[in-house]
């Protein structure tokens, strides 16, 4: 049996496998780090008694700022170059976890009282928000302007499979780096170390695609945007974006307007049914905070393997286009999130929630790769700016919702968006837009 792999269909001549692993990690890093909060912070609102709504305004705010950062950080990386805005999101999201480290070690020890771990955490978060959200467009862009359209469906799904299988990871891994001396915020710190890693690899191995800096030289443009026949690039996306600010891609242009409500459904439940697990483990099966992270880590990682598997397994292997990844994958996921529901005990949540990660693991790529094939090269930047805001726009109010839902009852959560994926994949299979398979052009 063949192993997976996310980079089976990248072609050598038009985007080099060793670029492409760098963007996949360092938006794999970002996402593993954000989600990892859902892991530990449940538990540590419970140990500093800090209310749980409180927790999903963390996320709100934070999401609040991507939604709008993204599009002005997509518009940038055409003028400046891809490479530099992926060094601001990497090093964005670098210091926004180490302080949040510093301000929740702080309120563990006792040095500060609850509301102002709350309000510190909350600011230093927000530099995640405002500057972390530089990096998924950039790295989409990235890959759209190098990839031609027969391939890119392939690309551009293995590149969101790296975020989609960071928000699962992250909450997997992060119960592992709660160790002495800094318990419950060692996975900020850890993952702060692992994102310098990263921002010292994309300086090193990418390409200086800034097009102010090829023009102090005398050139006519980055070497980064549209692969010639020979294998050269012609600078013509680049130079075009040096000449003036490029026009900004709205999110209700006809063209997207189908895949950025598609996604924006789907991910909202997702962070809503995300962001009440880790209180659903610790009340269900009847640990305290600390005893639950092993069982929560357990059924993370359950979802990782499924997101894994449909990403570098299936999508691969089976050649699925957007239009399946989105119907098929919805409606998997409407199952696993109504098992969840069902569930009484750790082997049912484990089951559950695998194969709503497996749902999600097709759905959300073909979203990505939908949109993109929607538009033309040219608007590639616009296009990942307005998945990206999307994106970030999921975790704005659907936290707070997917908790306060929780609170009304502890299933309710699970129930309502089994029931929400499932009206979401009749709007999958009925839009014409949504079916429109690779290289059919609108009539």
């Amino acid at each position: 049996m063949q192993t997976p792999n996310p980079f089976a269909g990248l072609k050598a001549s038009s985007l080099p496998r060793g670029e492409f692993a760098v963007l996949f990690v360092a938006l794999l890093t970002v996402a593993a780090g954000n989600t990892a909060l859902q892991t530990v912070l449940p538990a540590i609102a419970r140990v500093i008694h800090i209310p749980d709504m409180l927790v999903a305004i963390i996320f709100s705010f934070s999401a609040l700022l991507w939604t709008f950062s993204a599009p002005y950080w997509a518009r940038q990386s055409d003028m400046r170059g891809r490479r530099r805005l992926m060094l601001v999101g990497t090093l964005g999201f670098m210091v926004s976890m180490a302080g949040c480290g510093i301000a929740i070690y702080a309120g563990l020890q006792g040095w500060l009282v609850p509301i102002a771990t709350f309000a510190l955490f909350a600011t230093l978060r927000s530099l995640f928000g405002i500057f972390g959200s530089a990096s998924n467009p950039a790295a989409q862009a990235y890959v759209a302007a190098r990839t031609d359209e027969q391939d890119r469906t392939a690309a551009l799904s293995s590149l969101a499979s790296a975020f989609g299988l960071g928000t699962i990871i992250g909450p997997a891994v992060a119960p592992l780096f709660i160790l002495a001396p800094f318990g419950l915020a060692g996975p900020m710190f850890a993952f702060a170390a692992i994102a310098a890693l990263v921002t010292l690899a994309v300086a090193r191995v990418l390409p200086d695609d800034d097009p102010t800096h090829f023009a102090a030289q005398g050139g006519s443009g980055a070497p980064s945007s549209e692969p010639s026949v020979a294998g050269s690039s012609t600078g013509a996306s680049v130079s075009a974006a040096a000449a003036g600010r490029p026009k900004r891609l709205s999110i209700k242009d006809s063209r997207i307007l189908p895949f950025m409500i598609f996604g924006f459904v789907s991910g909202s439940i997702q962070a809503a049914t995300g962001q009440a697990l880790g209180f659903l483990v610790i009340d269900t099966l009847g640990g305290n905070a600390l005893e639950s992270q092993q069982e929560i880590a357990v059924i993370f990682m359950a979802g990782a393997f499924s997101t894994l598997l449909a990403q570098w397994g299936l999508i691969p292997q089976l050649r699925l286009t957007p239009p399946s990844l989105m119907r098929w994958g919805t409606l998997i996921a409407a199952v696993g999130t109504a098992g969840i529901a069902l569930a009484h005990d750790l082997h049912g949540l484990v089951i559950a929630f695998a194969l709503m990660s497996l749902g999600y693991g097709l759905a959300r790529p073909g979203f990505t790769a939908g949109a993109s094939l929607a538009v033309t090269r040219a608007e590639q930047g616009g296009v990942a700016g307005a998945v990206t805001s999307v994106n970030g726009s999921c975790f704005i109010f659907a936290p707070a919702v997917g908790i306060g839902l929780y609170q009304l009852g502890h299933t309710l959560t699970y129930w309502l968006g089994a029931a929400a994926l499932a009206c979401l994949a009749v709007y999958a299979f009925t839009k014409p837009e949504l079916g429109r398979e690779p290289g059919e052009r609108p009539e």
